[in-house]
């Protein structure tokens, strides 16, 4: 077990934990695939007031950023999130009629969301800590053997909480209240700063944090460990 007053981590192991997290939660391209469907339809929406067009637009555009991934061999699952978000919001919006549905799926993803931050830190099973175990060759090491690390993904879950939570609490009354593109547009600004305050606090808990165990390493050397106690024993078998 590493006590949680274990030596933090080093500058190098610092930025390994910077670009973890950036590439685990998509970095620049996710951020730009995450808004330009809701922004494009936004903008077209505002100048023309075209429901239809402004939906086609939206998805053509969801479209090709997939489509590019899979040209460029790159990970497509960010791009195929935001492709089934901007389906629903179009469905939402095109059986409602009303452009304000559009955003509504991915309003009530992130409700959904915040409490389930919330709950599962508050459970002991924090869920940033579900999510980055694996990125970080942790696993669940964290939950019994790495009491720090538990508690840095504890804080940083309830700061994700707390900062969906709030994002919420300013669209839901939005979304009854304002003409829909004031909403759209505050939506759409919305959409980056809370995420980059939630990564940015993430990062400095863990950073803070002892470094994480590497489950992998030590089931690899258990396995050798294993192979040259075998090996030894063939041996002495032959020379006995």
């Amino acid at each position: 077990m590493v006590p949680e007053d274990a030596p933090r981590q080093e500058p190098a192991d610092r930025a390994v934990t910077e670009a973890a997290l950036f590439d685990a939660f998509g970095g620049v391209r996710g951020m730009v695939e995450t808004v330009l469907p809701g922004l494009l339809f936004v903008t077209i929406f505002t100048i023309n007031k075209n429901l239809q067009v402004s939906a086609i637009a939206a998805a053509a555009v969801s479209l090709l950023l997939v489509v590019v991934r899979l040209v460029r061999k790159d990970t497509v699952k960010h791009a195929f999130s935001g492709v089934f978000g901007v389906a629903f919001g179009i469905a939402f919006a095109l059986i409602t009629g009303n452009a304000k549905d559009f955003m509504l799926p991915g309003m009530l993803y992130t409700l959904g969301l915040s409490l389930a931050y919330l709950i599962s830190a508050a459970a002991g099973f924090p869920l940033i800590g579900l999510m980055l175990g694996p990125v970080f060759k942790e696993n669940l090491s964290w939950r019994t053997r790495n009491p720090g690390r538990k508690k840095a993904y504890t804080k940083a879950s309830y700061a994700w909480g707390v900062i969906l939570l709030t994002k919420c609490a300013i669209l839901f009354p939005l979304y009854w209240w304002a003409d829909t593109t004031k909403f759209g547009w505050v939506a759409i600004a919305l959409k980056i700063p809370p995420f980059l305050l939630a990564v940015w606090l993430t990062w400095i808990f863990l950073a803070k944090a002892p470094a994480p165990i590497d489950v992998f390493a030590e089931m690899e050397a258990e396995e050798k460990a294993e192979e040259a106690r075998k090996a030894a024993a063939t041996t002495q078998r032959r020379e006995a």
